[in-house]
Parts: structure tokens; sequence; C-alpha cells
């Protein structure tokens, strides 16, 4: 590298990165420096471009590793680095872009070496690598200054003063994902890192008092959704024709951004190419992330957990302190939109998942929006492709609807909003559907593919819990939707008489079967598919027993299918919920009866809808286990497997844990 423009293949030659490396000690005051940081570099457009630059930069870390301690050579270029950090801010104002652009190369060169430093060695050994001066043969001296603390503070405050502009659109990127590399300790550690010196740096030290300000900062990069700027647009050519110094618009452009980001966890193979343009915006999500889950330490909370549980919206205008250190305004409109855009990325659905669930605030005034199917829909669509998702994104969208249906407003709300031509659900062509009903199609659907392929217990306790919470607010389902509840049922119905036949036989035992032969544990597979037909018979009672006149979509399947529900009248398991199924059924076939046979489809819809209209409310008895009381037993702070599913999203993610 230096005053030319550099590829891969470059480095391992080039003879300014060998004097990095090697055991000659460099001034921090030696000119040596500004050519170093004086290079342009054709950015990695790919992932397979950005390994190879990886690969190239590994060992020549490695032999820095080995030189450094007689050198002092890193040290020096943090140096270099943290002394053009003091005139960033002026140097913004003035738009000086060759200064930015040299501070910018400085910070990329630490940031690329630092990367493999984490992975190579300890925290002690990093740390030792900042300690380490220029001396003279045979002599030793290690400096007072703490390094490493002065270039965490110095990346945290050009982070929250330096203002993002197309000039410094690179460089603020390069700040953010330096930190998140400093604080990527955690992944080579299987056991949780509860301290350490980047923890303290960022929770004890001078950073403290930057809390809430980074955290806003970070917010409002993911909201602003900021594209990189074309070189082309941030440096112009010079009149002199030469361009600016070295030709720099070849270098720093699109593309760079994904060489060293800790970000893809578990996306799709095409999230890359979607992610790329928005660079700064995804890198500071996932450094906001990380920082609000890391852990509490022995003596004091994380407060960037309780910055982003505590902030208010713009529009607040409440008096009342709050008790919170680290609280700020932001403004929540444009918080929200953001993440209506961003769900179909993992890291957008787990800040959604956090504001919902830690920040009462947020929560509060995303339930009073009018326009919920914005952030609804493509949570649906999520789930609608649940094949092509990774567990972690399918558990924490079905957890987000969990914390939404535990507002009886938002599940009235939803069947009044109603949606036309919904594009990506391909199974059958609905022109016009309300956002509750193509809710419980696309969580039925969730549940039956759950059934045929990943056959996770918890994944179905969650569906049904979110269809528990919504059943006594169901309101004029989709005849569509209210088929698929009953075909569900029978599903499950016909899953159980297979396994009670199994387990019949089983019984009985094979002729010249051995006494040792393992049999499989059918009691087991029966209890669970029996609880599950518990709570869709549940879910039904609750609809039929709060709102069975405004669903007459349901009592027709109901009707339809209504020998489905013969096994279970008599079985001890579902005696007592089969009693409002019973006699719903009992009375609407006694009017049908009555009313002839060889009915037409809109002479039975005509005898349910008044028939609706005449069943008397008191003969319907309501179990009190079921409706939202049982969707409560499963909401958003569910224990177990479910809660270790969100802290294994949360480790991919931040590398540490959740409370």
């Amino acid at each position: 590298m230096g005053a030319n423009t550099s590829q891969v293949s470059d480095l391992s030659e080039s003879q300014s990165i060998r004097n990095l490396i090697g055991p000659g000690a460099i001034s921090e005051n030696d000119p040596f420096w500004n050519q170093l940081i004086s290079f342009t570099f054709t950015s990695p457009t790919s992932s397979a471009e950005a390994k190879l630059l990886e690969e190239a930069v590994v060992p020549l870390a490695k032999t820095l590793v080995q030189n450094n301690p007689r050198s002092g050579n890193f040290g020096a270029l943090v140096r270099v680095f943290l002394s053009r950090t003091k005139e960033l801010k002026i140097s913004t104002e003035c738009q000086d872009q060759l200064f930015i652009w040299q501070a910018h190369n400085a910070l990329f060169l630490v940031r690329c070496l630092l990367k493999v430093f984490i992975r190579e060695i300890n925290e002690e050994e990093l740390h030792l690598q900042f300690t380490y001066q220029e001396r003279a043969p045979g002599t030793y001296e290690s400096s007072c200054e703490d390094l490493l603390e002065e270039l965490v503070c110095h990346l945290v405050h050009l982070i929250v003063e330096v203002p993002l502009l197309d000039i410094t659109y690179n460089i603020l990127f390069e700040a953010v994902t330096t930190l998140l590399v400093l604080l990527s300790f955690q992944l080579f550690h299987k056991e949780i890192l509860r301290e350490g010196l980047i923890y303290s740096y960022l929770t004890k030290g001078r950073c403290l008092s930057l809390t809430s300000r980074l955290v806003k900062t970070l917010l409002y990069n993911f909201i602003r959704q900021e594209k990189c700027p074309p070189a082309t647009h941030v440096f112009q050519t010079q009149s002199d024709g030469g361009g600016l110094l070295y030709g720099l618009a070849s270098g720093v452009a699109s593309g760079l951004w994904s060489v060293f980001t800790l970000g893809g966890v578990g996306g799709r193979p095409g999230a890359e190419q979607e992610q790329n343009s928005l660079p700064l915006s995804n890198q500071s999500l996932l450094l906001l992330l990380v920082l609000a889950n890391l852990t509490d330490g022995p003596d004091c909370p994380n407060s960037y957990r309780q910055a982003v549980t505590c902030f208010k919206n713009t529009q607040d205008s409440s008096s009342i302190p709050s008790p919170q250190p680290h609280t700020f305004q932001i403004n929540f409109n444009s918080l929200y939109t953001a993440l209506c855009e961003q769900q179909k990325s993992d890291q957008v659905t787990l800040l959604l998942y956090t504001l919902l669930h830690q920040n009462t605030n947020m929560r509060t005034y995303i339930l009073s929006r009018t326009d919920t199917e914005n952030l609804v829909l493509p949570i649906l669509e999520i789930l609608y492709h649940v094949e092509e998702r990774n567990s972690h994104h399918v558990y924490m969208s079905l957890i987000i609807l969990l914390i939404l249906t535990e507002d009886d407003a938002f599940n009235r709300s939803i069947h009044e909003v109603m949606l036309k031509n919904i594009s990506w659900y391909t199974e059958r062509v609905l022109t016009e559907i309300s956002l509750g009903s193509l809710l419980i199609l696309v969580v039925i659907r969730t549940i039956q593919f759950n059934m045929t392929r990943t056959r996770d217990k918890y994944l179905h306790t969650n569906c049904l819990a979110a269809l528990a919470n919504m059943s006594a607010q169901f309101r004029n389902l989709h005849q569509y939707a209210a088929q698929r509840i009953i075909s569900l049922f029978a599903l499950l119905s016909k899953k159980h008489n297979k396994v009670l036949e199994q387990a019949t036989q089983s019984l009985r035992g094979p002729l010249g079967a051995d006494d040792s032969t393992v049999l499989p544990d059918y009691a087991q597979d029966l209890n669970v598919i029996e609880e599950v037909i518990r709570m869709m018979l549940e879910i039904m009672n609750s609809c039929l027993s709060n709102s069975l006149h405004h669903n007459p979509n349901l009592l027709y399947a109901l009707l339809y299918k209504r020998e489905l529900f013969e096994q279970f009248r008599s079985h001890p398991s579902f005696q007592d919920i089969m009693q409002n199924l019973d006699t719903v059924i009992g009375f609407f076939s006694q009017r049908l009866e009555q009313a002839g046979s060889d009915l037409s489809v809109e002479r039975v819809q005509e005898v349910i809808m008044k028939g609706a209209v005449a069943l008397p409310k008191d003969r319907l008895k309501y179990n009190f286990t079921t409706g939202t009381r049982l969707g409560c037993a499963f909401t958003s702070t569910t224990s177990g497997p479910l809660q270790h599913h969100i802290r294994s999203v949360i480790t991919l993610f931040a590398g540490g844990s959740h409370k």
C-alpha cells in the first residue's frame, strides 16, 4: 500500500506493509505514515473477495504480532489515527476531504489487523500489543497511557460527534465496525464473558457518560437508512485533472463494507446483496444490539440496555422525570417506519422484539398505531416462507406476534383491516381478506409445516398461544381461514388415531418379539398430540363462547365436519371442553334438519345466521381456561426452551446474553 491503488494480491509485496509489520521501529512522526495511509483500495464486492482479503491479511497480522514487541509499530499506527481524530469535526466543517480520507485509511488498517489479533490472541495479549512503543536496542519501555482505552473512547466520540455526511460516511462506518470487532471476543468463547477490558471501557469508563448519545446516534443511523455514497459524489475530481490525491475516487466505494462485518448471521443467501447498500445502517444496528445485550456487570447494570428500554418519543411532552439515568427522546414515527420497512433481516426483527418486550413507551406507541398492517404483514411474510428462514428468525417473529396478540385492542383491530391481493400468499388467490384472517392462515400454515418437518413442540406451543390470545376476538373470519382451522383439527385427529393404533399394536407385541426389544414411547407422543388437540378445542370454544354470531363461516366449517368431534365427546381428556361444541353442533344440526334436505350453500348460511342470533348465550358455559387466559400462559416472558432460543439468537448477533 501507499500512494497507489492497491489490490489484495499486492499486500504481501507492498514495501510499506513490510515496513509496518517488520522488526524495525517507525516513529509516529515519520513521513512514512502519511505515505502508508494515502492509499486507494479496490474494494471487495462479494463474500468470496472479502474472504480473499482476510486470508491475505492473516499472515501479515501474525508477523506483526511477533515483531510488534520490538517495533511498537502497531501502537504508532493507532496514535497516528488518534492524532487525526482530534480534528475530524473541524475537518468536516471545512470540507477537508484529504484529512478525513487519511484518518479513514488509518482506521481501516487498524480494524483489519484487530480482527486477526482478536481471533489469534486473548484480550490480555491484545492489550499488550497496544503498550509496546519504539525503543532503543537493549532497553524496554512501556507506555503508561492506556492506548486501547483511548482508541475505544475516540471511536465513541467520533460516532456521536461527527455528523453523517457524504464525506464522513466511510469513516463513521469504520468506527462502528471497529467497535464491533473489539466486542467480538465473545464469538471465540463458549462461556458468557461478564468482564473484560473492552466491556469495562464501555460500561464503566469515560464512555459511560456518552451512553444515551451513542444509543441515540446508532438508532438514527438505522432510521436514516443512508446508502453508501458513490465515490464520485464524495471525492470530486480536482481542477488540475489529477483527482483527489492518488486517484481516491477509485477506492473506498460501495462494496467495501462486507469485508469484515459481523452481520449476515443466519440470513438468506441473497440477503447480503440487499444489505450491502445500507452498510452504516446495518452495522449501527448490529452494534446497538451487541451493546444492549451485554451482560450486567457484578456491580452495575448494562447502561446501554437501560437506554434502549427507556427512551421516549420526541412528541412526549410529559414533564415527569425518568428514573433511568440514560433516557433520551427519539422520533417514534421515523423509528416505526424503519422497523416496518426492514423486517426481512434478522437483526431488525430482533430490535423490534427488544423494543416490544422491554420498552413500554415504544410498545404502547406501536399498539396505538392505526396502520399496524405495515408492521404485521412483513412478519407474516417471514413466517409464510418459513422453509427459507433460520429457526431464530422464525421464533422471534412468532414471539412478536405473541406480544402483539396479548393486547385485546390489537386483536379486535386486525379484523377490521381489509387487505387485497396478497402477492406472496400463493396457496390460494385471496382477493380480499382481513389482516386477522390472514394472520390465522399463516400461523396455521406454520404449525402444519412444523408437524411435517421440524416437529418442534415449542413452535407448536407459541403458534397456538397466539391463536388462543386472538380467539375471543375472532370476527368475520374469511371462509378459507375457517376451513383451515377445521382442517388443522382434522389433521391432528388423524395423527391421534394413527399413534393410538400404533400404541395398541405395540402393547400386543409382534410375534416372536424379544422381551428386551425397545419400543417407541407412544404414550409420550400421544400425550403431546392430545395436548395440542385440547388447545385447538379451547381456541374454538373461546371463539364460540365470545363471538359466535360474528363467525358464520367458522360455524359452517364446523358443521360441515362435525363428525370429526364424535370421538372426543367421550374422551376423558376432552369431555369438559366438548360441552360447548356439543351444544353448538346439536343446536345448529337440529335447525338444519328442520329446514329440510338438499339445502344449498346459501340456504345453510342463512340458517346459520338466524340460528346464531337465536341461540341463548346462557346455554354456552365459558371455560376460564380458554381464550386469552390460555394465551397468557405462553406470553413473551415464557422461560425454558423458548427463552433458550432467544438467548441463542442474541448470542449469534451480539456475543452476549439477554436477561
